[in-house]
């Protein structure tokens, strides 16, 4: 099941009508308080979400959804007009799996689904452990040592993505489409700002993350 909340009508429609075509069991919603009905009795596989809702936004209902531990990992796509970049960094960062600017074609919108869910739809891993550094995927919890380290949604997945290839180098390309959808966009600066902090918080388990210059990054014990 995927959920569509949109107030719009007409796009709530269509976007309901091509989502059945393609085999999708959908629902749409007009008002977050259907939606949260909704969710209250059963959770869908993936969230089409809309920024500019009655009521209440939909930014404010995705970090909502990112702080209750049963939909953490619940994949979300937001639907929006606001396109400058700053506004797509604030969706990504506040813990959007992507986003996609109106207009949209229903074709790119359908792929876009099929690869969130790829990426999200996985086999539950066990807790990642290096050194002092240990994750928990589940739990979406980071402990350095007895401390618990506090990170962002996107934080988390960068680092999950790390682990979980630890001692391969992984490309800014990459790690761009996999965290955040933007594998296009080479220059883009969000990478390096999440490596940094993410570093600061780990603390001296910060070392473990290497640059690779002119490539990426990888999770490492060793030395470059």
């Amino acid at each position: 099941m995927i959920y569509l909340l949109e107030d719009d009508d007409s796009i709530r429609k269509l976007v309901i009508y091509a989502l059945e075509s393609q085999g999708f069991e959908a629902r749409g919603f007009e008002t977050p308080r259907e939606f949260s009905a909704a969710m209250a009795r059963q959770l869908p596989r993936l969230i089409l979400l809309d920024i500019m809702l009655p009521d209440e936004d939909g930014l404010s209902i995705l970090k909502s959804l990112r702080k209750q531990p049963e939909t953490a990992r619940l994949p979300v796509i937001m639907l929006t007009a606001k396109n400058a970049e700053y506004d797509r960094v604030e969706g990504l960062d506040a813990g959007a799996d992507d986003y996609i600017s109106k207009p949209f074609g229903m074709m790119e919108l359908m792929a876009r689904i099929r690869a969130v869910l790829r990426r999200t739809e996985e086999t539950p891993v066990e807790i990642l452990q290096v050194g002092d550094l240990r994750m928990d995927p589940d739990r979406h919890e980071v402990w350095v040592g007895e401390e618990q380290v506090q990170l962002t949604y996107k934080e988390f997945l960068l680092l999950r993505l790390l682990l979980e290839n630890k001692e391969r180098v992984l490309t800014r390309e990459v790690l761009l489409e996999r965290i955040w959808g933007l594998g296009s966009e080479r220059e883009n600066r969000t990478l390096d700002v999440h490596i940094r902090t993410l570093r600061a918080k780990l603390g001296e388990a910060g070392i473990y993350v290497q640059t690779v210059r002119g490539v990426g990054y990888r999770f490492s014990e060793g030395s470059l």
